[in-house]
């Protein structure tokens, strides 16, 4: 029998019995055809690969992410992906709905058509996040009925307005759930439900969302999978408590590794999901464990049945690792067909602009001036008892305290405080919305820093501790149409340029790679101290996140679902 490759001597996954079994293997047609011992007594191959006894793995699939998080296009995350064993993913787009609405989505689904990696996408469910802030576009039923009928569409994309769920009003969330389970009863729903226990964690589930991937706790986690809820673990939740309790119990079909938010420096320098698979294994877990946790259950739980294992019919994805616990990676091929070798040179080829002309003018926001970054209050003594957004190193949560500045003519008198600021201006020319707040913790201590790249509205959202530097970083970012820029004392210490919507660089992976590490570099100069800065800035504009964020409309207590003042009465 003719066959396109044969792969002797490696000793190959099995993902049903969950051990590495010493096989042949031969593929066609872009598929696996048989794994046993038989070789060329029987297979006429076109192409023999000696697996020098190699380990075989299932090309790894990480079903949550958001390609934006990264800054780059498609195309270059796909390019990314690859020499890290990632063959399939599962991408929601809202970030770019969030712009650009459905066009922001259709348009993230063309520039993916010809990547290497499959890429089958979620719908965005919660764009906006909230009705408390202002974003360039919408998802609305009738697009999710559009996508639906037009697109490869695996799922309906993370529901994260949880308050709205568990409220029980007739609110947009809730009218798009009842949508999908009246029209769309097979389609699979991921879930946003931080710190959510008991009642409300059920009246999540009974909404029809039964998946969660946010921070978990062990108690969160045997809530979670007693109600019947599939646990997406990612890096942040990869706790010693966590991780044993997942090596220690019977929990394997109920929960797979994924990486959502991936800064460009970390994929480029540290790698990706094949990251958390190492990461695992050094915290021991086994590494069939780890690998049926990055292949097998990512793969059940999405329906894509044809992949994730190695077996006859199933598409041919997969590795060639030589030490299964380092996983360094020698080899990936892609429906039988080698995409990445380590012995030979991996370089991105050089792509024009992606995406329509619109994508390169989204933000309409004449220049500011140092009194935009003043407090106007209505106090009735010469002080006020202000909201603090307080940071924390080790999450994205942020906790709410209170503290009394000094009021003069009717100004905050911040920069003598010990706070910050932090203001958001809307940036579609929808409204000019603007809304300003005190910040502390563990952020920079000094200059300014302004970005676009803020979850999940992507206002312009400006921190500093001097009004004069927050004008420059603001106004460096507005006149580059989107990106990231700190200054300190009147110069510019970095600028990485976002001009797809202001959230993404067509720049190839590498360089952004070096331009966000020197961003990152340059706020811990400043003294914003976290594990992941970039991630800690930009969600302190996501109304979703507990517990205290701002938008363009104001402060946000998450908790309570509601826009809060600056200023407290006694």
């Amino acid at each position: 029998m003719k066959i396109d490759l044969l792969v002797k001597d490696v000793y190959v996954f099995n993902s049903y019995f969950k051990r590495f079994n010493k096989r042949n293997v031969v593929i066609t047609d872009g598929m696996f055809y048989y794994i046993g011992d038989r070789c060329l007594d029987t297979f006429e191959a076109d192409q023999i690969v000696n697996g020098n006894g190699k380990y075989m793995i299932p090309g790894l699939i990480d079903i949550h992410l958001h390609i934006e998080s990264t800054m780059v296009t498609p195309a270059t995350f796909s390019h990314g992906l690859i020499k890290n064993g990632v063959t399939t993913i599962i991408p929601e787009p809202h970030e770019m709905a969030n712009v650009f609405g459905i066009t922001g989505v259709k348009e993230m689904i063309k520039a993916s058509k010809d990547c290497t990696v499959d890429m089958f996408y979620a719908i965005p469910s919660s764009v906006p996040a909230t009705a408390m802030e202002t974003t360039g576009g919408a998802i609305e039923i009738s697009d999710i009925d559009e996508l639906l009928q037009s697109e490869n569409i695996q799922c309906l994309g993370e529901v994260m307005n949880y308050y709205e769920v568990t409220s029980g009003h007739d609110c947009k969330t809730n009218q798009i759930l009842s949508h999908i389970r009246s029209n769309y009863p097979d389609l699979i729903i991921e879930g946003h439900v931080p710190k959510l226990l008991d009642l409300d964690l059920q009246k999540v589930i009974f909404a029809g969302v039964n998946s969660d991937h946010t921070h978990q706790t062990v108690e969160g986690m045997e809530a979670r999978i007693a109600a019947g809820m599939f646990l997406e673990i990612q890096e942040k939740s990869m706790t010693r408590e966590v991780i044993d309790y997942l090596i220690e119990n019977q929990v394997d079909e109920h929960f797979c590794f994924v990486t959502d938010d991936v800064m460009a420096d970390s994929f480029h320098y540290r790698g990706h999901l094949n990251r958390l698979l190492k990461r695992a294994v050094d915290m021991g877990m086994t590494p069939e464990k780890a690998i049926y946790a990055c292949t097998y259950t990512p793969a059940q739980r999405m329906r894509i049945y044809d992949r994730g294992v190695i077996s006859p019919g199933k598409i041919a994805d997969f590795l060639l690792v030589s030490d299964i616990d380092s996983f360094e990676i020698d080899a990936v091929y892609k429906k039988g067909k080698l995409v990445y070798d380590s012995a030979e040179s991996y370089v991105q080829p050089v792509a024009g602009r992606q995406f329509p002309l619109a994508f390169y003018r989204s933000v309409i926001l004449e220049e500011l001036e140092e009194a935009d970054f003043e407090i106007k209050v209505e106090a009735e003594g010469p002080d006020c008892r202000c909201r603090i957004i307080d940071v924390q190193d080790g999450s994205t949560f942020t906790k709410e305290s209170f503290d009394v500045l000094d009021v003069v003519e009717d100004l905050v008198c911040w920069e003598k405080s010990p706070y910050a600021l932090i203001a958001t201006f809307e940036r579609y020319g929808k409204n000019s919305n603007r809304a300003h707040g005190l910040i502390a913790g563990d952020i920079l201590k000094r200059g300014a820093v302004a970005t676009t790249y803020s979850h999940d509205n992507h206002n312009l959202l400006v921190i500093g501790h001097d009004k004069h530097d927050m004008m420059l970083a603001a106004n460096e970012i507005i006149r580059n149409q989107g990106g990231i820029c700190c200054v300190e004392n009147g110069e510019i210490l970095s600028m990485l340029s976002l001009p797809v919507g202001g959230i993404l660089s067509e720049e190839p992976l590498e360089i952004v790679a070096e331009q966000v590490e020197q961003l990152t570099n340059s706020l811990k100069a400043l003294g914003y101290k976290h594990y992941n800065v970039i991630m800690s800035l930009s969600t302190l504009s996501l109304p979703v996140s507990p517990a205290l964020k701002i938008t363009d409309q104001g402060l946000i207590d998450v908790n309570k679902g509601k826009i809060v003042p600056l200023c407290v009465q006694v």
